[in-house]
């Protein structure tokens, strides 16, 4: 499946998501990350951002789609993330 995570920590928290992130799926700008990953390696990711969030305070969205196939993908500006990772 394809994944595009967006996320919102707390500044004491965010270096950690950012490491969670980074093990499952592509940095493309600050706090959004995209990216093929099965459905196991998308179980964990859940749970481990949960596990560090503080629910009051940090907030998680995630837009999954079965194929990055039927998506496009237009960038304008600046671009944060590594052209490596671009799909």
């Amino acid at each position: 499946m394809f994944v595009i995570l967006v996320y919102d920590f707390n500044e004491r928290r965010v270096g950690k998501a950012l490491k969670i992130a980074r093990k499952y799926l592509h940095w493309v700008q600050n706090s959004v990350f995209e990216g093929e990953i099965t459905q196991a390696n998308f179980k964990k990711l859940k749970y481990e951002l949960k596990s560090i969030m503080n629910e009051d305070e940090d907030s998680v969205i995630f837009y999954t789609f079965r194929s990055q196939k039927y998506s496009k993908r237009e960038e304008y500006g600046l671009k944060k993330g590594g052209d490596e990772f671009i799909l």
